[in-house]
C-alpha cells in the first residue's frame, strides 16, 4: 500500500467480525438481516468474501479478524481457513463460564491465534482468568483495558452493564509477569488509561500495544495523536506497537481515514521508513506465531 514511506505491506491487527451469528448471539436469536435493517447495515453475506474484497480496495496485505461474542469462534474459524494468507484468527471469551479452558484450547487448535478477553464486559478481574491465560502459553492475550462503548450495542437499545473497576492495565502487571512467554496486547493505547499502559508496557516486555480506533479518549487527557506516538515509541519501541482500524461493519468497510491519521501523525514526529513497516505490519505477523 502506498504510504508516506512509500509502498509498505499493511497488516490490521483489530478488525471485528460482524458475522450473522455475532448479531444472533447479540440480540438473542434476531437473524442479521433484520438486525442490520434496524442499523442502517450491510446484512454479512458471504461476509469472508466481503472483507477480502474491502482489503483488496484498500490494498491491504491482511487483517487480523475478532470473533466479537463468546461463542462466535467458528464464523472467524471459517473465514480463516477460507483465506489462511489474508486472515489471521481472534477470539472473544469469558474466562469464568463452565467450558472456557477447553474452548480456548479448541480455537487455538482450529488455527486461532490470540484470545481477547474483556475483564470490564464480563465483570471480572484478570487474575481470576488464570487459567485461560495459561492454556494461551507462548500464544497472545489481547486485554481491553479503559473506556468500553459497544456502539452496535447503543444503536440497538440494548445495556451495556460494564464495570470499570475492572479495565485498569494496572491489573495486567502481575499476570503478564508470571507468564513472560506469554504476548499480551492491550488495545486503544489503553482507551484512557494510557499513562497506565505505558508504566505495564515499560515493566513487562511482553506486553504491546495496539493502536486501532479513532482514539477518542485522547479528549480525557489533551493529548494529540502525535504526541500519543512520540511517547508510546519512547516507553514500547517500534517493536511492540500494532497498528489497526477497529473496522467492523459495512457499508462502512475497512476504516482508511484512521490508517491515514497515524501514518501523518508518525511521519510528523519522524518515525522512519523502517520502523513504519515494523508498526504496520512486520510486528503483528511475528506476534501471531506460536513463541
Amino acid at each position: 500500500m502506498q504510504t508516506p514511506w512509500g509502498e509498505l505491506e499493511v497488516h490490521d491487527s483489530h478488525v471485528h467480525y460482524f458475522s450473522e451469528t455475532f448479531f444472533s448471539l447479540l440480540t438473542g436469536g434476531r437473524p442479521a438481516a433484520e438486525v442490520c435493517a434496524q442499523t442502517g447495515w450491510t446484512p454479512p453475506v458471504d461476509l469472508a468474501n466481503q472483507w477480502i474484497s474491502e482489503l483488496d480496495r484498500h490494498g491491504v496485505a491482511s487483517a487480523s479478524l475478532i470473533a466479537s461474542l463468546p461463542g462466535d469462534e467458528d464464523s472467524v474459524i471459517a473465514a480463516v481457513d477460507s483465506h489462511p494468507s489474508r486472515f489471521h484468527g481472534q477470539f472473544l471469551l469469558h474466562p469464568l463460564t463452565p467450558g472456557a479452558v477447553a474452548r480456548a484450547e479448541r480455537a487455538f487448535a482450529m488455527g486461532l491465534s490470540t484470545v481477547c478477553l474483556f475483564p470490564a464486559m464480563h465483570r471480572y478481574g484478570l487474575e481470576e482468568a488464570g487459567d485461560v491465560i495459561g492454556a494461551a502459553a507462548g500464544r497472545t492475550v489481547f486485554v481491553h483495558c479503559g473506556a468500553l462503548s459497544v456502539g452496535v450495542r447503543k444503536k440497538l437499545g440494548l445495556p451495556s452493564p460494564f464495570d470499570m473497576r475492572y479495565s485498569n492495565p494496572i491489573d495486567l502487571h502481575a499476570v503478564a509477569l508470571r507468564h513472560p512467554d506469554t504476548r499480551f496486547v492491550i488495545p486503544h493505547f489503553g482507551a484512557g488509561y494510557f499513562r497506565e499502559a505505558l508504566m505495564v508496557a515499560d515493566l513487562c516486555p511482553n506486553v504491546y500495544l495496539d493502536t486501532s480506533s479513532s482514539n477518542g479518549w485522547m479528549r480525557y487527557e489533551g493529548l494529540t495523536l502525535e504526541a500519543v506516538f512520540r511517547r508510546a515509541l519512547d516507553v514500547a519501541g517500534p517493536d511492540r506497537l500494532l497498528f489497526g482500524t477497529d473496522s467492523s461493519f459495512f457499508p462502512r468497510g475497512w476504516v482508511r481515514p484512521v490508517f491515514d491519521a497515524q501514518c501523518a501523525a508518525m511521519h510528523a514526529i519522524g518515525v522512519t521508513a523502517g520502523d513504519a513497516a515494523q508498526i504496520l505490519g512486520g510486528n503483528l505477523l511475528r506476534l501471531i506465531s506460536p513463541a
